[in-house]
């Protein structure tokens, strides 16, 4: 148990991915969760019947007015986030937001700079990130073990039916901000940035192959990452057989995880070249203690960084940067050219909405 008092938690909005937080809240000694924030009081109330019966409320003014609460966690939907962090944040509470974060680069770089102005922190959830094979790769990767990162593939292949486009704020530039690279593919494309660093030079496409959306529903693109990788990209939300997939090939080894929703060590796979030396490939097995990605562990290492005054997690930060990326597959659909860091800094209509255009290939 901790020496000093958990940090007080409030959820805004009971969507099933609340669940995931409040589980996470409940698996964290440095959490209690305090408050429920739901515009529909009977949500609100059927939530936390389910988590420990917390207080409720029916807007995030009357939680904020209470007084009560020191972070707040973001599960609404992502037209509202920007919105309502920069709110608590002007209030004084730390947040922690579902992703995506905002509906574009402009509202990211607005609730950067409230956390800033108010010394308060703001932690994207890219759980991806975490895991104990995923933090093992990335120490090899950085210590130079594996060699260098030569090509690498990333494809989020999931399949979403009609029905899920039919709510009411998705399939919608203005409410969900961009289509599934935004909405699915951004949390494979954060790990490989993760593991990869910054990037470089984008050129990406956008298709309309089948649904019913104003947005796409595949993309394609080409990330060249600073450090000299090429990566190939592939999110697609109309793949029966789902996989979310990332190989990279460096100079001594392949690695790959190929996972759905989360990872463990048994999706993960790394295969020396076959120069390298079998003692020398033995030294790369992953760790004993093994730890699956999710929102437990992230959870846990953003409030032991909130209660501790340490930065947040590596796992919790730098969230610009897979916006970028993503934001640079769009702003190259819409100009037809390679995309870099400062260029997309140009592209001014990109950084306030994702909209472009799309090439439909539907049959009629």
């Amino acid at each position: 148990m901790p020496e000093h008092a958990p940090l007080r938690a409030a959820i805004i909005g009971t969507g099933a991915i609340a669940n995931a937080h409040a589980a996470a809240l409940a698996a964290t000694p440095d959490a209690e969760l305090v408050a429920v924030v739901d515009r529909d009081p009977a949500f609100a109330r059927a939530f936390a019947e389910r988590w420990g019966d917390p207080a409720t409320f029916d807007s995030l003014d009357a939680l904020l007015a209470s007084g009560t609460v020191d972070v707040l966690h973001v599960c609404t939907p992502p037209g509202v986030h920007a919105e309502q962090a920069i709110a608590a944040l002007d209030a004084g509470l730390h947040v922690v937001c579902e992703k995506p974060a905002a509906l574009s680069l402009d509202e990211l770089d607005a609730m950067t700079d409230a956390a800033a102005r108010n010394d308060r922190r703001l932690a994207v959830v890219f759980q991806q990130r975490t895991g104990s094979a995923a933090a093992h790769v990335r120490g090899l990767l950085d210590s130079g073990a594996l060699g260098r990162p030569l090509v690498a593939t990333c494809q989020t292949l999931w399949f979403r039916d009609p029905a899920y486009f039919a709510v009411p704020w998705r399939g919608k530039w203005a409410t969900e901000g961009g289509g599934p690279t935004l909405g699915l593919g951004i949390h494979q494309i954060d790990l490989l940035a993760w593991l990869l660093g910054d990037w470089a030079s984008v050129q990406g496409q956008l298709w309309r192959l089948a649904r019913e959306t104003q947005m796409e529903d595949v993309s394609t693109a080409v990330i060249a990452f600073a450090g000299g990788t090429v990566a190939s990209v592939v999110t697609s939300a109309l793949s029966p057989r789902e996989t979310s997939s990332i190989r990279i090939d460096t100079e001594r080894a392949t690695v790959t995880v190929d996972h759905l929703y989360g990872h463990g060590h048994e999706h993960w796979r790394i295969t020396p070249a076959p120069h390298v030396d079998p003692d020398l490939a033995a030294a790369w097995a992953l760790p004993e203690v093994e730890e699956a990605s999710g929102h437990d562990p992230l959870v846990r290492d953003i409030y032991a960084a909130l209660v501790s005054g340490r930065p947040l997690p590596s796992t919790a930060t730098d969230a610009a940067r897979s916006f970028e990326i993503v934001t640079a597959i769009y702003s190259s659909a819409a100009s037809g050219a390679m995309v870099t860091p400062d260029t997309l800094r140009r592209d001014l209509d990109r950084l306030r909405s994702l909209e472009s255009p799309i090439t439909d290939l539907r049959r009629a």
